[in-house]
């Protein structure tokens, strides 16, 4: 892939996902549909999907942004839907999928269609989590989508290299494949904790966010390589790099709480930078493979008609089989009364939109393109993972929101615990402070050589900053939309924004007319900027 044309492809990716963001529409289906487009026009310089950059350089970070940014609580709690989603379906969907497949083309070896079946297995959820944000799922759900694809790309590329192995003749029984697996689940996990206390360790004795961040950013690479790159018991046995990714990614999640606030800003940043700039890339790079999988079509020993007919069928049988898995892994456990106790259910409508969030993503591209040359029917794997990867974005992606909407599942009491929840943590910060100064005003402030009234002006000052925060919040909580606006809450943030706008603009007038260093400008201009982002983000934002 050339330099030049590769960041052509980035920059328009992003100019769609800016497109996508202003008029409210969907950025993956937005950049997939101009892909295809594109990848018609004769003369246009083709892209080749590289399965070990997609696997090694853009799987890992998206991996790890999402895993800091989930809840090991939330995760912890909705694990045994995460494995029946992560593990189980894509096993049953792979089974499936191979069974099918081998039916339709019965002279297409059993190992080809495991393969394919592997291959088209795992759901990429960064569409269905993008949708369900914004229609406003309820949080149970989105941490089962989001748990799901952090787990089922470690169990479709394991199960992934165990089909391979078995064409190449050299895959030993169903206990060895197992075995695989096991190890695989094992060392991943291991060397993902690994990896977070590490880094937890560094950082603790770095106390520099700038170095903090950028030392964060090699993580997910290098506990995918070194997890990839355990062979304890012969090569054909090594760590999952995703596994490896995902735990050092939740595990440092966690333990950011402890962190200093600067490089936790820092942090939610950079990665939310890295992750509109690669989940462009891939959606783009999807669309892009339309002419490299129509060439190996024309190279298939089959006519198109049956290939046309195979790829179809093989897409309608990947969206349909996660229906019914879906509502047996909710129901299942319930009527058999696992663990000796009733389980909380799940609505069915709420299983009815997770079974339809099995869109697939840029890995099932890179699987399909990492088959090795001389793998029976590979040009036929390739053309139906295409098919299924851009069928089930389009389908699937156009028809969630709709869906979402006509079954209202959304939960309308989420948003009032979690007011509820805000405004009792609030309660108990306000209630430490005030002990806190009551504390410094014994030790220090009655220590210092000043007048007592003065030390009692001083405590009655910071008594009311953290009074006057603990208001504005309430008051943004309990507010409604259109209240906020009208508040004199909103009005004083919009006033103290304008003052830092005016601000801002006369430091910049100094500097035009030479009055002003561009050193000593940029410092004055860093507090300006922090300030307004408090602001925005304490009171504007929630009055918007």
């Amino acid at each position: 892939m050339e330099t030049l044309t590769l960041v052509g492809v980035l920059a328009g990716s992003l100019g769609l996902t800016a497109l996508a963001r202003r008029y409210n529409l969907s950025a993956p289906l937005l950049i997939v549909v101009v892909a295809l487009g594109i990848a018609l026009i004769p003369g246009v310089p083709r892209i080749e999907l590289e399965p070990e950059l997609i696997l090694t350089v853009v799987l890992p970070p998206l991996l790890y942004s999402t895993s800091l940014e989930s809840s090991l609580t939330h995760f912890r709690a909705s694990l045994r839907p995460i494995i029946s989603l992560g593990v189980l379906l894509v096993v049953l969907t792979a089974a499936v999928v191979a069974f099918v497949v081998h039916l339709l083309l019965p002279d297409l070896p059993w190992a080809s269609a495991l393969v394919l079946g592997a291959v088209v297995s795992p759901p990429d959820a960064v569409t269905a989590v993008a949708i369900g944000r914004k229609l406003g799922l309820p949080r149970g759900i989105m941490t089962v989508l989001t748990g799901e694809s952090l787990v089922n790309d470690a169990a479709a590329l394991t199960l992934y290299k165990v089909a391979l192995a078995a064409v190449a003749g050299t895959a030993g029984s169903i206990g060895h494949g197992f075995a695989v697996f096991a190890v695989a689940t094992v060392l991943g996990i291991a060397v993902g904790l690994v990896a977070g206390f590490v880094v937890v360790f560094i950082r603790g004795r770095l106390d520099d966010p700038l170095l903090e961040s950028a030392f964060g950013i090699i993580v997910p690479f290098a506990a995918y390589v070194t997890a990839e790159h355990l062979h304890p018991f012969g090569s054909e046995f090594s760590g999952s790099g995703v596994l490896a990714v995902v735990t050092a990614g939740l595990y440092l999640g966690h333990r950011a709480l402890n962190a200093s606030p600067a490089t936790r800003m820092q942090d939610r940043s950079v990665w939310a930078s890295i992750d509109v700039l690669l989940e462009a890339l891939v959606f783009a790079l999807m669309g892009l493979q339309l002419p490299f999988v129509l060439d190996g079509a024309q190279h298939a020993a089959r006519d198109n008609g049956t290939l046309a007919l195979v790829a179809l069928v093989v897409l309608a049988v990947t969206m349909l089989v996660r229906i019914p898995a879906v509502f047996l892994s909710s129901y299942l456990p319930r009527t058999l009364r696992l663990f000796g106790r009733a389980r909380e259910g799940t609505s069915w409508r709420a299983l009815a939109v997770v079974s339809w969030t099995g869109m697939r993503g840029v890995v099932t591209l890179a699987a399909a393109a990492g088959v090795p040359t001389g793998t029976p029917g590979r040009e036929e794997i390739q053309l139906f993972a295409f098919t299924v990867a851009v069928g089930t974005v389009l389908i699937q992606g156009l028809t969630l929101p709709p869906l979402i909407r006509l079954l209202k599942v959304q939960d309308p009491g989420e948003a009032a615990r979690d007011e509820a929840e805000e405004l009792a943590a609030r309660e108990v910060a306000q209630k430490a402070a005030h002990e806190r100064l009551r504390e410094i005003t014994k030790e220090r402030l009655s220590t210092l050589d000043i007048p007592e009234e003065k030390v009692a002006r001083l405590r009655q000052r910071l008594e009311r900053l953290v009074d006057t925060r603990y208001r504005f919040a309430k008051a943004a909580i309990t507010m409604s939309g259109e209240e906020r606006s009208a508040s004199p809450q909103a009005q004083f943030a919009k006033a103290r924004k304008e003052l830092l706008l005016t601000q801002r603009a006369a430091l910049i007038e100094e500097n035009r007319a030479g009055r002003l260093d561009d050193v000593v400008l940029n410092k004055v201009l860093r507090e300006l900027d922090l300030e307004e982002l408090s602001v925005s983000n304490s009171l504007t934002n929630r009055m918007s």
